[in-house]
């Protein structure tokens, strides 16, 4: 699954990940603006690394969680969604606006395989990026540091480090420069 291979969704080890990964979520998003503690618990809990840094507005929802490597102080706004089959690598300092979606679930074009395999790509996103409100960013993207992505984009492909990108399908517009 996590090398991009197809793989059984059914599979009991997986149905028990994300189980544990919705239930994790679940409880997070139960919780109270005050409950600081418990929250920076279960975040602990949820990610593969990063737990200790992010800061999170609930609700929060993941397949896995523990495919999901946050660097320092990653923000993720109210109604985020990470879909991890696969690696998810955001670098530090990144924030994400309110219901942003990232994906790294394929299905295979041919129905028959769609009923019992899928597969998956990574998505890295690298230290200072912002991504807009309302994003979606689809598997196998790769989003360089420093990048701007415009709230409401479908990112279906690469965007270089320092770059402003936007639109559906997102498309580099300029250069960001100081």
């Amino acid at each position: 699954m996590l090398a991009g291979e197809m793989y059984d969704p059914f599979d009991p080890e997986l149905v028990g990940a994300r189980e544990r990964a919705r239930d994790l979520c679940q409880a997070l998003n139960a919780t109270r603006e005050g409950q600081h503690e418990e929250r920076r618990r279960i975040l602990r809990e949820v990610f593969g690394r990063g737990g200790d840094t992010v800061w999170l507005q609930p609700p929060f929802f993941c397949d896995y969680g523990s495919n999901i490597e946050l660097g320092e102080r990653v923000f993720f706004n109210f109604n985020c969604v990470v879909l991890d089959v696969c690696p998810v690598r955001i670098g530090s300092f990144t924030l994400f606006g309110p219901a942003v979606q990232i994906y790294t679930p394929m299905h295979p074009l041919n129905a028959k395989m769609r009923r019992e395999q899928e597969f998956g790509k990574p998505v890295e996103i690298g230290s200072d990026v912002w991504v807009g409100g309302g994003a979606i960013i689809l598997p196998g993207v790769r989003i360089g540091s420093g990048a701007v992505i415009g709230a409401g984009s479908v990112v279906t492909r690469d965007v270089p480090d320092r770059m402003f990108a936007a639109g559906n399908p997102c498309r580099v517009i300029r250069d960001i420069t100081e």
